[in-house]
């Protein structure tokens, strides 16, 4: 009798042990998913451009993946009239950080970020007005896009004047543009220095196509530049663009991509089109986003204030993927490299549309 009393003690204190280590457990995750910081990325676009906003989509996945964040892409489609209540009804909802980019959500974040002090936002590719109030709660990216394009202009220039297989004996160049606005101009004065860097007497193409998300212009504007005698084209048109590589694979001229690695997102699903894109001007929109988030985290974002990311911060670049070693001589790449240096240590200068 006594062999079973104590038997059932000892099967109560186990059960006991258990009952507390299961509790203490739930405790501790309950701990860690209420720690867990929660951040959404508000497109006002659509996914699928292959350069701009499918970067920045990279970069919350890359946060979500190694930094144990929870996140969400909230795609707000080109319609401007939906802009403002999404991003208020984000404002309202359980998120720590709000990332809205882009120079057209501007206005909204300067009036709904003074209304939830309590929220973190990032905006990126643009910078808030830090001169009006209530904006401490706000970490704006910029990048040094004239720096990294004016290495794509003088890469188009040494092309154009090459005897490469699709180079034509005229020396002009293209450069499509999304929308007549500060960010794309601030491309476009550093393509075209970084041409006549290289070789002034060469032509710069421009067009503009008034979008971001029009295909067919984008390839209609492109065709027509490579009819002029262009046999090089940048595209800087987000979604707009893809129809310029269309264009160059159509025409079998060379074409040059944006914000992400563009001969690499097509180089399995269509290798032609592929084999067109020289290489691409990196604005590496996710790594900055990434970077964001993880000096959140850390506690050392400087909540405030606008950071402008270059060629020596990673910000920008050039793709140096295999098409670009396949197409390009080496003597090329190493101008392009040797260029690269004299901007970083400020020998070269270049020009900017950004406060103009």
């Amino acid at each position: 009798m006594k062999k079973a009393l104590i038997l059932v003690l000892l099967v109560i204190m186990a059960a006991g042990i258990l009952f507390v280590t299961s509790c203490k457990k739930k405790e501790e995750a309950a701990v860690g998913a209420e720690e867990k910081v929660k951040v959404v990325l508000y497109v006002n676009g659509t996914l699928g451009d292959k350069s701009f906003f499918d970067s920045a989509a990279r970069g919350l996945e890359m946060a979500i993946d190694n930094l144990g964040i929870e996140g969400k892409v909230i795609e707000g489609s080109y319609d401007t009239a939906r802009w403002e209540p999404d991003i208020t009804q984000l404002a309202e909802g359980d998120w720590d950080i709000i990332i809205a980019g882009t120079w057209q959500l501007q206005e909204i974040l300067e009036k709904l970020a003074p209304q939830h002090p309590e929220k973190k936002w990032f905006t990126y590719d643009t910078s808030v007005d830090y001169s009006k109030p209530g904006l401490d709660n706000v970490y704006s990216i910029m990048y040094s896009q004239n720096e990294a394009s004016f290495l794509m202009g003088a890469l188009s220039a040494m092309i154009t004047t090459s005897d490469l297989p699709a180079a034509n004996p005229e020396k002009v160049v293209g450069f499509l543009a999304g929308m007549d606005i500060p960010v794309i101009n601030d491309f476009k004065v550093g393509f075209v220095q970084g041409v006549e860097y290289i070789d002034p007497s060469i032509k710069t193409l421009v067009s503009y196509a008034g979008s971001f998300s029009d295909p067919a212009k984008g390839k209609e504007l492109t065709l027509a530049m490579f009819d002029q005698g262009a046999d090089i084209t940048f595209n800087v048109a987000g979604e707009t663009g893809l129809g310029g590589i269309d264009a160059a694979k159509e025409k079998k001229k060379y074409t040059l991509g944006v914000d992400s690695d563009q001969y690499l997102l097509f180089a399995d699903s269509d290798p032609e089109k592929a084999s067109w894109i020289v290489t691409s001007m990196m604005k590496n929109v996710d790594n900055s986003i990434y970077r964001g988030i993880k000096m959140h985290l850390d506690g050392t974002l400087p909540y405030g204030e606008a950071e402008t990311l270059g060629i020596s911060d990673g910000g920008v670049g050039v793709a140096d993927n295999e098409n670009y070693t396949r197409i390009v001589p080496e003597e090329f790449r190493a101008k392009v490299k040797e260029i690269e240096d004299l901007i970083t240590n400020g020998t070269i200068k270049v020009d900017t549309a950004i406060g103009q």
